[in-house]
């Protein structure tokens, strides 16, 4: 295949640094089987490949496609009968969501990310009912949907092998309900339960089975209460035996912040510390109650963070300290989670949100974040979250051509002062009608608000389809299991935190409580 050329008026290749990007006004870039060759201006362009066909975008900007770091459904649970709790709760309401396929829930989700311009997505699949084969066609059918509509993924599993619906033993809270509730609630852990070699022949067998060359597996150690430190230290060694990085949930609600300290004596960071899983391969997914050492040992090691702004809020999570952390040099990668505020999968809107939540009061410019910031989590610090580490995020030569192509013209009319630079302008304004095309390795998958490989119209009559029956046997269990025991979960949690915060404050700005 000969090079090709695409010409905008504006092309950015990346981050400078947090408060300027690199931009060339008048660009091209020549690729080559998905691999970018030069990026320049269109002059010095196409005169090197004088071969080339080219391709056009005059109103456009074109930049690094987008990573939503963390993701886990298609539907989200708000539509498939959860409504949104603190965290801690939700997980029993989550008891009654109603089931879909796997195959068509994950395409739900990646026409909304993609339609925002998401190229790569960190999935993170779990709670899969049934056996080991079930389990593995399961992920196979999230693997087939994104190879199907084009998109890159970073897959995993997260291994779970305890305290599966509060943070004492299964079979402890299964105690705590009565004698019908109980044998039911214990019929449900055993339909989510596998053993721990399962998770790790699981990741052998879709690695060996993977010919997708825009997916790539990982591992995902859930989180220390889902986890014990054998299996830990087992996924760390799986790690780097198979040069594999990892993905892990992690501080995400002060509860497990305390189940932490209960556990370990010590905070969760310096645990995972201490058990060797800190590095650049990790990336723990919130990290909202950390403490300042915490914070510190993280950046030391290297360590990645994914920031789920919309999900903190959604579940009243917290607020991560995202300015220090930056302070810090560390790589913070941007997730929408389930979905972000709207319950959806809009990354132009996701990265608004950080960019404002975190405009805390005063006039110290330094203290806010920018929107170069801001879209260098979302591209470049997204991808060394994930697998693709930097193969992808900067359009820079020897990188894959993953980009979105934005539309300035119609995400600033009527008008937009020239005072304000081209892309600080569409990430304050554009909205996901100014995606005018999104490429994966070079190829358009999606384009003047149509997907090229995947029929979305038909995909979505076949989940209105599938979701207009009634629920089965299984679902309505589960859903009167729901209203049994989520005021058993309530009385578990009600009292935890106590003396959490006397032990292990977390950090709270410039002053260290």
């Amino acid at each position: 295949m000969s090079a090709s050329i695409i010409k905008a008026r504006w092309i950015v290749t990346g981050a400078k640094d947090n408060n300027a990007p690199s931009i060339i006004e008048n660009a091209a870039l020549a690729h080559k089987d998905g691999v970018i060759l030069e990026v320049g201006s269109s002059e010095t362009v196409c005169a090197a490949y004088p071969d080339a066909t080219v391709k056009n975008f005059p109103q456009h900007l074109i930049m690094p496609g987008l990573v939503n770091s963390h993701h886990h459904i298609g539907l989200t649970p708000l539509q498939l009968g959860a409504p949104d709790y603190a965290l801690e709760l939700w997980f029993a309401a989550r008891l009654a969501m109603r089931k879909i396929d796997p195959y068509l829930d994950t395409l739900f989700s990646a026409f909304e990310m993609i339609s925002s311009g998401v190229t790569t997505v960190q999935h993170i699949q779990g709670w899969a009912l049934g056996g080991f084969d079930k389990v593995v066609a399961s992920a196979s059918g999230v693997l087939r949907a994104y190879e199907d509509i084009g998109m890159r993924v970073s897959y995993c599993y997260a291994v779970r092998e305890q305290n599966r619906f509060v943070y004492e033993a299964d079979e402890d809270f299964c105690r705590r309900l009565p004698e019908k509730q109980a044998k039911i609630m214990a019929k449900h852990f055993k339909q989510q339960t596998l053993v721990f070699d399962d998770f790790m022949q699981l990741f052998d067998v879709l690695t060996r089975n993977n010919q997708n060359a825009r997916a790539r597996i990982q591992l995902a150690p859930a989180n220390l209460h889902w986890m014990t430190d054998e299996g830990l230290i087992a996924i760390q060694e799986k790690s780097s035996s198979c040069s594999v990085p990892m993905h892990m949930h992690l501080l995400e609600t002060a509860y497990q912040k305390e189940y932490a300290y209960r556990r370990t004596g010590t905070t969760a960071v310096k645990h995972l510390e201490k058990l060797g899983l800190l590095g650049p391969h990790m990336t723990l997914g919130h990290g909202v109650w950390m403490t300042q050492e915490d914070i510190e040992i993280c950046a030391g090691t290297g360590t990645c963070i994914c920031h789920n702004c919309s999900s903190n809020f959604r579940l009243r999570s917290g607020s991560l300290p995202l300015m220090e952390l930056q302070r810090l040099g560390m790589t913070v990668g941007m997730g929408m989670d389930e979905a972000g505020i709207n319950d959806d999968r809009d990354m132009l809107q996701e990265m608004r949100m950080a960019l404002t939540v975190h405009r805390v009061p005063g006039m110290d410019n330094d203290a806010v974040p920018t929107p170069t910031q801001v879209m260098r989590m979302a591209t470049e610090h997204g991808a060394l979250t994930s697998a693709f580490g930097n193969e992808i995020g900067r359009l820079d030569p020897g990188c894959r051509l993953d980009a979105v192509v934005l539309d300035y013209n119609s995400a600033t009319y009527p008008f937009q002062d020239t005072d304000i630079a081209p892309l600080d302008a569409l990430i304050y304004r554009a909205k996901t009608k100014d995606i005018h095309a999104v490429m994966v390795d070079g190829e358009v998958i999606f384009q003047e608000r149509r997907f090229t490989h995947v029929n979305r119209d038909a995909v979505l009559a076949q989940i209105a389809e599938a979701m207009s029956v009634a629920r089965d046997s299984d679902e309505l269990e589960r859903h009167w299991l729901r209203e049994q025991v989520f005021p058993v979960v309530e009385a578990f949690y009600s009292d935890y935190l106590q003396n959490t915060e006397a032990r292990t404050p977390y950090y709270r700005g410039s002053s260290k409580v």
